[in-house]
């Protein structure tokens, strides 16, 4: 009889025990409300949307430069759309990772994959309508579809390498109560409390945060503004322009890359220093997750809308439409650059991703 209590008694320890390790429900807060809502909204209209407008880039219109910029910066803005859900499934669970780790490396490789490459795209275009505006003779020999292609490839392979780090240093890892976090160990180290291994991981950490700020923001954006005040120099020196509209177009394209990128940066920067309070640090994560799913959803629409009266968007079929915002027209010496603004005026747009 003793015995059996005695086994009773364990059983019931057991069972305790392993209870209390399961991550239990939480009281969503507003904030984790706010990021999985819209994470799941940008899921929802970023790959309908990017879709639609993939497939009548890749099915429908002629390869051109201009096309391919487009092409592959929406099949971007596609991916990053649809591995969303796992990022609405965290935030909803109060930042408790249920898919394991290896598609904790993924998912946030992925993540880290689209931002160059965007950024990167983003860069060449604004490069391409600055030459196209102020250098039209050289483009026209010089702007081809095979060189493009190159680009566009070398894009993709030095995104890739960029991003490999973070495949590396992504992990799972057990922290209060049996929530799981999908975490960055910069030291590859499971001794989280050496001092040692911790000055190692800062340093990583530091190195890594510096190259995606200079890569992927700081240098981008001089060249992006530097081509768009340029550009903006050379319409007014040859009064080509005889209203501002273009110059508030040129504006925005700088603006919305600064906006639409600065608070991403700025949360991984502040996250270097221990001593920034989380009153100030989870708020900015909440913005920068809520404009980059804003941007998911926008962006492609802005790429249609941008410069066009609503009435006579109304009027053009979704393909006519399109292939109105992508058109490539060909540069002849002599052309009026601000013909050729008109003609590629959603590229402003692709200033935000």
């Amino acid at each position: 009889m003793e015995k059996a209590n005695m086994t009773i008694l364990l059983e019931k320890n057991v069972s305790t025990t392993i209870l209390s390790t399961v991550h239990s429900p939480v009281d969503i807060t507003p904030m984790n409300l706010a990021m999985g809502i819209s994470n799941l909204v940008a899921f929802l209209v970023g790959t309908s949307v990017n879709g639609l407008f993939l497939w009548v880039l890749a099915m429908k219109m002629k390869r051109t430069v201009t096309t391919l910029w487009f092409l592959n910066l929406i099949l971007i803005y596609f991916m990053s759309s649809s591995y969303i859900p796992f990022f609405a499934v965290y935030f909803l669970l109060d930042f408790h990772w249920v898919f394991g780790a290896i598609m904790c490396k993924v998912v946030n490789s992925l993540g880290s994959l689209g931002m160059f490459i965007t950024v990167f795209l983003i860069t060449i275009i604004s490069i391409d309508r600055y030459l196209l505006i102020c250098h039209p003779i050289w483009s026209q020999y010089n702007r081809t579809v095979p060189r493009a292609r190159r680009l566009i490839a070398g894009v993709w392979l030095t995104s890739f390498a960029l991003s490999a780090p973070y495949l590396a240093f992504r992990e799972t890892r057990e922290a209060e109560k049996g929530k799981i976090t999908c975490v960055n160990n910069y030291a590859l180290s499971s001794d989280w409390g050496s001092p040692r291994i911790e000055a190692l991981r800062n340093l990583i950490h530091l190195t890594l945060f510096l190259v995606r700020f200079l890569l992927a923001f700081l240098i981008p954006f001089c060249i992006i503004t530097g081509c768009y005040c340029r550009m903006r120099s050379e319409l007014k020196k040859k009064r080509w322009v005889r209203n501002k509209k273009p110059f508030r177009i040129l504006a925005i394209a700088v603006a919305s890359f600064f906006v639409c990128w600065l608070p991403y940066h700025l949360y991984h920067g502040l996250s270097l220093f221990k001593r920034v309070p989380d009153g100030l640090l989870l708020p900015l994560q909440g913005i920068f997750i809520i404009t980059r799913c804003f941007n998911f959803c926008v962006t492609p629409i802005l790429y249609l809308f941008v410069g066009e009266k609503f009435q006579q968007i109304c009027k053009m079929s979704l393909l006519g439409l399109l292939k109105k915002a992508f058109v490539d027209i060909p540069v002849q010496p002599g052309d009026d650059p601000l013909a050729m603004t008109r003609a590629t005026q959603p590229v402003p747009a692709t200033a935000c991703r």
